[in-house]
């Protein structure tokens, strides 16, 4: 093992490969879930399930071995979620554009990040978005998530005119399969349950096989279906387009700002950050993270970057890149299971999505509710990508009262050059906005 030792300088990071062996796995159980719930969020936008079970693995074997071999850092790279719900119930079902043409969108932003992260522009930008927005990003996408959750098993309803929403049938057997396997998903999580999310959805959808409530899989196991169907399907034409310019910017904006957020705070649990709060050569990971972004949807898939469940292996002691080589090693063993996958029912995946929007809900109590130039303009955030169930509305609304409710209070010198372009983009986004 001493190649390994010194090609990933366990020496200087205090670290053993049994550690960066266990947090690999660690960090794979916490997360693991995705390739269940991924190409079924992404199914609703007409992206075929099989083929978007391989690109997802596809884009996360190759996120984390970029990230282990050039970046050497402990964090985790995968589609994202929320980025790819926005894909599906915005961008396709609400405004009608067709996946290809999202894809194509993903492309063209992940290609513009790579320009700034070579040229180091992407952290002047970043540095000027007001640290309660980027906490009021995660709340609504958290609630976004967690509606979809419970719209997708059935346990709240579209209502009628003038109550919007209703409960759904909790006494059905979708619907007890539904409550079970939250209830379940909650306990596993109480307990701390290695890989609880992944656990709970597979022995809710082998209970919904049971019932009767969801057909079962005709086999467990098979080779990979093929990526073909998705490969390369990118509609430039239609993402070059004035009507396509709000799902572009709100595509660049959602995944400029995850990953450096969740850079940060990763950095931060693993001691990486300097006296000066700074993590040495960023520019590495947010390269893997630019170049990843790129690829995914070339291979058929949504925005990819870090994701915060690294912060498990961190926990059990991760600080290499062998770490994620390991998470990654055990997504490409996933492959073999697309037979499963593919036939877990909505009422196994909803609890999961209806429980990681509680978990996107923690950074509310970061934000400075007794100085309302902070907290309306993450309110308008939050409220507005729930309730307009467009996550991109919430953004941008939040980049355009920011600003105003500083000139408001007098604190015009907290405003940093990076927001006044982020607020330009978003002024414009709701000017070319294809409204309904």
């Amino acid at each position: 093992m001493h190649w390994l030792s010194r090609l990933f300088e366990f020496d200087v990071h205090h670290t053993s490969f049994s550690r960066e062996l266990l947090a690999g796995l660690t960090t794979f159980t916490t997360m693991s879930y995705i390739v269940v719930v991924n190409p079924a969020i992404l199914s609703a936008a007409g992206v075929p399930p099989g083929p978007s079970f391989v690109a997802t693995i596809a884009v996360a074997v190759i996120g984390c071995y970029l990230m282990a071999f050039y970046a050497n850092r402990p964090f985790a790279i995968a589609p994202y979620m929320g980025e790819n719900a926005f894909i599906a119930f915005t961008v396709c079902k609400a405004l009608g554009f067709p996946w290809q043409t999202a894809l194509g969108a993903i492309f063209i932003a992940g290609v513009a990040f790579i320009l700034l992260t070579v040229f180091r522009l992407r952290q002047w930008v970043v540095d000027g978005v007001p640290t309660s927005l980027r906490y009021s990003f995660a709340v609504g996408i958290g609630l976004f998530l967690t509606f979809i959750g419970l719209n997708e098993t059935g346990l709240v309803a579209l209502g009628v005119s003038g109550a919007p929403v209703q409960a759904g049938h909790l006494t059905s057997h979708s619907g007890l399969a539904a409550i079970f396997g939250f209830l379940l998903l909650a306990g596993l999580t109480i307990r701390k349950f290695p890989g609880a999310i992944l656990v709970g959805i597979i022995i809710t959808a082998v209970l919904a096989f049971a019932a009767g409530v969801a057909p079962p899989p005709k086999s467990l196991v098979s080779l990979p279906p093929s990526i073909g169907p998705i490969l390369w399907q990118l509609d430039f034409r239609g993402a070059l387009t004035w009507r396509a310019f709000p799902v572009v910017l709100t595509i660049f904006i959602m995944a400029f700002l995850d990953t450096m957020g969740t850079l940060i705070g990763l950095s931060a649990r693993a001691g990486f950050l300097d006296s000066e709060g700074r993590l040495p050569q960023i520019e590495r990971p947010m390269l893997v993270d630019a170049i990843t972004t790129t690829l995914a949807p070339a291979l058929g898939t949504t925005t990819a970057g870090a994701f915060v469940e690294s912060a498990t292996g961190i926990e059990a002691g991760g600080r290499t890149g062998l770490t994620v080589f390991v998470t990654g090693t055990c997504f490409l063993l996933t492959l073999f299971f697309a037979p499963f996958v593919a036939a877990v029912p909505a009422q196994a995946y909803g609890p999961a999505l209806i429980l990681v929007g509680l978990f996107m809900l923690a950074p509310i109590t970061r934000i400075d509710f007794s100085d309302y130039s902070e907290s309306i303009p993450a309110f308008g955030v939050v409220v507005l990508m729930a309730f307009t169930f467009n996550i991109a509305i919430g953004i941008t609304a939040g980049f355009v009262l920011y600003p105003i409710c500083k000139v408001v209070a007098g604190k015009t010198r907290q405003l940093r050059p990076g927001l006044w372009v982020l607020t330009l983009l978003s002024l414009l986004f709701f000017v070319f906005y294809p409204y309904g």
